[in-house]
C-alpha cells in the first residue's frame, strides 16, 4: 500500500502528496484515499437507486397483466361527495367547477364542495359559480375559511365534516374532470377492501414547450411504471392528491387528514395500506390537468413535493420497517420514501467533480481504468433513467423512438433541479413544517393565460438567491469540462459533465431571465391591452 501512493503520487506529480524531505506524506495520501473511497461511497448510493428504477420497470412487465377488474356493480349508485380545494385559484376556479358540474352522474346522488381559502377575486368567481350551479339543481356549496390552517389538509378534512357521501372525489383547481370519471371508478368500490381508486394525470400542455414536454414524461414515468409495478404486485402506491377517489370510512379509518407534512396525500396513503386498505391505479381513466409553464412554478412544485416526501419518510418510516409487512413492502417502502435522499447525492457528487477529473487525469494514467471508472457513471446514472421513462413512452403511445430525443434533456433537468430539491429533503429531515406553498395555476388554454403568467410574475419583488447558487455551480461545471477537454486522454466521462453543466445553467438562467424578461413584457402588454396593471407597479 505504501509502495503503490508512492508510486501513484511519482507518476501524476502531486504536490500535495510528496513532503519537504521527498518521503511521501501520510496525511495527503491519506486525503486523496478517503477522498475517493467517499465519492466511490456518494456514487454507489445513486446507483443503488438507479438499480431500483431496474426493478420498477421489471416488476411492470412482470404484473403488466394484473389489471383491476370490476367483479360487480352497485345497484344503486352510491351517494358521493366532490371536493375542490382552492386557494387563490382565479384563473381556473371557473373552469374546475364548470366541468365538475358536468360530470354524468345522478344529481340527487352527487355533492360538490369547493372548499376554498383564497384571500383575491377567487371569492367572488368561485361564489358566482357556485350560484350558477345551484340554480341549475346541483347540490353544491362554497365553504370559505377566513384562515388556511392545515394547509389543503385542513380545507379537505374542515369539508368532510359535512361530506355526505359515502365516496369522496377530489380535484385540484387546475384539473378538468373528465364526464365519465365516476361512472369509470365507482363500481370498483364493490370490492369493500377497497379504499382509494387513483386516475391517471394527463396534460394539457404537453407540447407547449421543451420544459413541458419534459415535465409530461416525468410525470408519465411516475405513474405509468411506478404505480403499475408497485400496484399491480401488491406493493404500497401513493394517492397523488387529485384525481382519485377515496372511501370515506377508508379516510377516518387511517386517523383522517394530517397537516405535519406538506404531502398530505402520501401521509394518508401509507397510512390506509397499513390498516389493510387496497389501492387500485387505473391508467386508463385520465384526467387532464395543466403543467407549470415556467421554471419558477416548478420548482416551487418540487420543493413541495421533494420536502413532504422527506417529512413523510422521517414520520412513517421506521413505523414501517418495525411492522409485521411483508418484506417486500417494506423494502419498497424503503426505497419509495428516501428516494428524494438521491437529490442529495446528485448534488454531493457535483461538487466532487473538479477533484475527481483531476485525481483521474494525473493518478490513473492506465486508459482501461479511467474508462471503467466514467463508463460506470454513465452507464448506472443514466441508462437506468432511460429505459425507465423509454418505457413509460412506450406503454402510453406504442412507440419510444420519439421519446428519445428529449431524454437527455430529461436527464439533465433532473440533474439542474437537484440543489433546489436537496434544499427541499434537508428542510424536510431537519426543518419545521412551513407554509404549504401552491403551484401557479395560469388557466393554459384559456385566452388569457399568457397575461396571468406575466403578471404573476412580474408582481416578484425580487430574484431569491438560489438561482445564483445554481448558476455558480454551472460555471463550476464549465470550468470542470474545461478541464477534462484539456486532457485527451479524458473522454467518456465527458457527456456525464454536459449533462451536468447544461442542467444547472438551464435551470438558473431560465429563473433568472424568465422573471426578467416577464417584468418588461408584462408593462409592455399591459399598456397593448390596456391591461389594469400600472407601469410603475410592475417596476417595482
Amino acid at each position: 500500500m505504501d509502495h503503490a501512493l508512492t508510486l501513484l503520487s511519482s507518476q501524476a506529480g502531486l504536490p500535495w502528496c510528496v513532503a519537504d524531505s521527498g518521503a511521501l506524506s501520510w496525511t495527503s495520501g491519506a486525503f486523496v484515499t478517503g477522498f475517493l473511497i467517499a465519492y466511490l461511497v456518494v456514487l454507489g448510493m445513486v446507483c443503488i437507486y438507479g438499480l431500483h428504477r431496474y426493478q420498477l420497470v421489471h416488476l411492470y412487465y412482470k404484473y403488466r397483466r394484473n389489471i383491476p377488474r370490476i367483479t360487480a356493480c352497485f345497484r344503486e349508485r352510491p351517494r358521493v361527495t366532490i371536493q375542490l380545494p382552492m386557494y387563490n385559484e382565479h384563473a381556473v376556479a371557473r373552469r374546475v367547477i364548470d366541468a365538475t358540474c358536468r360530470i354524468d352522474y345522478p344529481k340527487d346522488r352527487l355533492q360538490i364542495q369547493v372548499l376554498d381559502d383564497s384571500t383575491d377575486e377567487t371569492v367572488q368567481i368561485a361564489r358566482e359559480a357556485v350560484n350558477y350551479w345551484q340554480a341549475q339543481g346541483f347540490d353544491i356549496e362554497y365553504i370559505h375559511r377566513d384562515n388556511r390552517a392545515g394547509y389543503k389538509a385542513g380545507a379537505l378534512a374542515n369539508g368532510l365534516k359535512t361530506a355526505t357521501g359515502e365516496f369522496v372525489l377530489i380535484f385540484d383547481a387546475d384539473f378538468i374532470p373528465p364526464p365519465e370519471i365516476l361512472a369509470s371508478t365507482i363500481d370498483y368500490f364493490t370490492d369493500p377492501s377497497v379504499g382509494m381508486v387513483q386516475a391517471r394525470w394527463e396534460h394539457l400542455n404537453r407540447d407547449q414547450s421543451l420544459l413541458t414536454k419534459t415535465q409530461a414524461i416525468l410525470l408519465d414515468g411516475h405513474f405509468v411504471i411506478e404505480h403499475a409495478a408497485r400496484n399491480r404486485s401488491g406493493r404500497f402506491m401513493s394517492f397523488n392528491g387529485t384525481a382519485g377517489m377515496w372511501r370515506k370510512s377508508c379516510i377516518e379509518d387511517a386517523g383522517g387528514w394530517q397537516h405535519d407534512t406538506l404531502t398530505e396525500d402520501l401521509d394518508l396513503s401509507y397510512r390506509a395500506q397499513m390498516r389493510g386498505w387496497k389501492f387500485l391505479f387505473l391508467p386508463e381513466v385520465t384526467s387532464a390537468a395543466e403543467l407549470p409553464p415556467d421554471m419558477e412554478a416548478f420548482k416551487q412544485q418540487q420543493y413541495r413535493w421533494a420536502k413532504g416526501g422527506a417529512q413523510t419518510c422521517r414520520k412513517l418510516l421506521p413505523t414501517i420497517l418495525r411492522s409485521n409487512l411483508p418484506k417486500r413492502i417494506k423494502m419498497e417502502a424503503f426505497f419509495h420514501l428516501t428516494s428524494c435522499t438521491v437529490y442529495l447525492y446528485v448534488v454531493l457528487l457535483t461538487i466532487m467533480l473538479a477533484p475527481v477529473v483531476y485525481i483521474k487525469v494525473h493518478i490513473f494514467p492506465e486508459a482501461w481504468e479511467r474508462y471503467i471508472f466514467d463508463a460506470s457513471i454513465l452507464l448506472i446514472a443514466t441508462c437506468s433513467a432511460s429505459m425507465f421513462y423509454v418505457a413509460s413512452q412506450r406503454a402510453l403511445f406504442k412507440t419510444w423512438t420519439e421519446s428519445l430525443k428529449y431524454l437527455p434533456f430529461l436527464m439533465s433537468l433532473g440533474i439542474g433541479i437537484a440543489f433546489n430539491n436537496a434544499r427541499a429533503v434537508l428542510d424536510g429531515l431537519f426543518g419545521k413544517s412551513n407554509e404549504f406553498v401552491r403551484t401557479p395555476k395560469y388557466g393554459v388554454g384559456s385566452g388569457d393565460w399568457r397575461q396571468q403568467l406575466l403578471l404573476q410574475r412580474s408582481r416578484q419583488k425580487r430574484i431569491k438567491w438560489q438561482p445564483f447558487v445554481e448558476l455558480a455551480i454551472g460555471l463550476y461545471l464549465m470550468a470542470c469540462l474545461i478541464m477534462a477537454l484539456g486532457d485527451r486522454r479524458v473522454t467518456i466521462g465527458i457527456p456525464f459533465l454536459c449533462l451536468f453543466m447544461v442542467g444547472y445553467l438551464y435551470v438558473s438562467l431560465t429563473t433568472w431571465f424568465g422573471h426578467r424578461f416577464a417584468v418588461r413584457e408584462a408593462g409592455e402588454e399591459a399598456e397593448r391591452a390596456a391591461l389594469p396593471v400600472e407601469r410603475d407597479e410592475l417596476r417595482k
